[in-house]
């Protein structure tokens, strides 16, 4: 297979999927700037990367996670990668909501899962947090969390080091630094953004824009 990492990234930046404003940061539902922004969910319009997309999360779940039962993936991004790789793998879906519902069964899992389910989560991730509170949800529903996938990872030591708390294995199809490697290759972003798209990486709680 070549190299998964190098082609996720290649088509981030064909579909344009990688947005750069250091100067203008954007600003994440967790209150952090951000000069760069990766928006997976562009993928899914195109047929021939979604399908590359898929074959990768299928092939990385057989790989590692060879006693699954179930896929599940977070509302809303999410859910539809899930459901492709549950179908491409033959097995359950059910996904998962960021707070249980205001409404009917005030339910925070959607679908039907058993005690003991061994589950893998899909998720987009960003800081990680909202990734594991959908997986507290499923650990309550008795399930068993052998790991998570995603197709992108901005890769923040505070994000690893949750995952490792919680205990959650975690596999990402692209990581930050090989998309920043192919955009500047693909003269996508100029060199001299580097720095600060490296800066801000390290500790982007605190970072707040070019010459703050």
């Amino acid at each position: 297979m070549e190299n998964v990492e190098k082609t996720i990234a290649q088509q981030l930046l064909s579909v344009k999927a990688v947005k750069l404003d250091a100067e203008n940061p954007f600003t994440w539902a967790s209150g952090w700037k951000s000069p760069i922004y990766c928006d997976n969910r562009k993928l899914l319009t195109y047929p021939a990367e979604r399908k590359r997309v898929t074959e990768a999360f299928v092939e990385v779940v057989k790989n590692n996670f060879k006693d699954v039962d179930m896929i599940a993936g977070v509302a809303t991004g999410a859910i539809a990668w899930g459901v492709m790789v549950a179908e491409a793998l033959g097995k359950p879906f059910v996904y998962v909501r960021p707070k249980p519902k205001d409404h009917g069964t005030q339910s925070q899992v959607e679908g039907t899962i058993e005690r003991n389910t061994r589950v893998v989560v899909e998720d987009l991730i960003s800081t990680g947090a909202s990734s594991l509170s959908c997986c507290s949800a499923l650990r309550k529903a008795e399930a068993v969390i052998l790991g998570m996938v995603a197709i992108f990872s901005y890769n923040f030591p505070l994000s690893r080091r949750e995952f490792e708390y919680a205990n959650i294995e975690l596999h990402t199809l692209c990581q930050y630094d090989s998309l920043l490697e192919e955009a500047v290759n693909e003269n996508y972003i100029d060199k001299k953004y580097l720095e600060v798209l490296k800066e801000w990486r390290m500790n982007p709680s605190t970072w707040k824009g070019v010459g703050v």
